[in-house]
């Protein structure tokens, strides 16, 4: 089904790119589009992750310079039955996170610096086990080829401007095609992503929190990172508005037009729907409710890493932290260090 989705997804993208080619510059800038659609979609099936990674300057790490980041990601990778994806951070204040790749053999999952120090390990994990969702059900690689179509789409919406309107070539509409170009083809591309993403969001939350154990832990992460990235701008991500959908939550600060039709569903709704997964999990398996993040610090839990995080708990009582990763959130010997 998801093969069928993308199919149709791909070709809903590649007819709209043709048509802003027809409206610039009739039948022959529908053929030129046609052949830059089709090489887009062939780069984009197999570099545009690479190409969304350096975008917002994402750095790869192992599990000796972020060994606590690495060593959640491959925990929650094994339990989901997924092969490792490669772990990257980002340098960025602002807490969010977002997987990529063509398929699960070749997915990469990112994490701000900021998700790692504003956020609980629980909730880390959480937020991990969502994007790890994404990749099970092969998101990935729908959600970071329409990004670069609708990219693709903006910027030649862009150009037409320049190059559109002129008595020269066979645009049939003239000026009017023009604006119709500059003006519908971005938004219809956004229509497209709001589709693309909203379907799947609700599904990768239900499917993560199934992965970590705990639908709370991901409903108190997409509480924070939503109050936190209206505070905290991310500069990379407002220069690639049409990168937006793949991060958990919106990463775009709304000064500009781009958040006027959000791709992500409604946080307040993503959070409801968790907290009554949690209900139906707690009155099916156990007479309490699942420990949010708060209550789990306070109290010892297994968790997702089973007895190792029982031994992993000190002898003498822990000293205050900033954070939940120590001084340096990537580990020891961090790339920021």
């Amino acid at each position: 089904m998801n093969t069928l989705r993308t199919a149709m997804l791909l070709a809903a993208m590649t007819a709209l790119f043709m048509g802003v080619g027809f409206l610039i510059g009739g039948t022959g800038g529908m053929m030129i589009a046609l052949l830059i659609a089709a090489g887009t979609n062939l780069f984009s099936y197999w570099n545009a992750d690479k190409m969304v990674l350096s975008m917002n300057r994402a750095v790869e790490v192992d599990e000796k310079n972020a060994p606590e980041y690495y060593a959640i990601v491959q925990a929650l990778a094994q339990r989901a039955g997924l092969p490792m994806p490669k772990t990257y951070l980002i340098d960025n204040p602002q807490p969010n996170a977002f997987a990529t790749g063509r398929n699960p053999e070749n997915a990469a999952v990112a994490a701000s610096t900021g998700l790692l120090q504003r956020l609980s390990h629980e909730e880390v994990a959480a937020v991990m086990a969502h994007e790890l969702a994404h990749v099970q059900h092969r998101d990935t690689l729908t959600m970071t080829v329409v990004a670069t179509l609708a990219g693709a789409i903006s910027m030649l919406g862009n150009f037409a401007f320049f190059f559109g309107g002129s008595r020269d070539n066979n645009n049939p509409f003239g000026f009017v095609g023009v604006l119709v170009a500059m003006l519908v083809a971005p938004f219809a591309a956004m229509i497209v992503q709001m589709a693309v993403s909203r379907t799947r969001e609700y599904e990768a939350d239900r499917r993560g929190a199934e992965i970590v154990g705990n639908p709370l832990w991901l409903a108190s992460a997409l509480d924070k990172i939503a109050r936190s990235a209206e505070r905290i701008p991310n500069p990379d991500a407002e220069r690639n508005p049409a990168m937006a959908h793949l991060f958990i939550i919106n990463p775009l600060s709304g000064e500009r037009m781009d958040n006027l039709f959000s791709t992500h569903p409604n946080t307040d709704n993503r959070i409801a729907a968790l907290q009554a997964m949690a209900r139906g999990g707690a009155s099916q398996a156990a007479p309490r409710q699942a420990p949010t993040p708060r209550q789990a610090d306070e109290q010892p839990s297994a968790g997702p890493w089973g007895k190792q995080a029982e031994q992993e708990q000190p002898a003498e009582p822990a000293r205050p932290k900033s954070n939940p990763w120590g001084r340096n959130p990537t580990g020891p010997k961090g790339p920021w260090s």
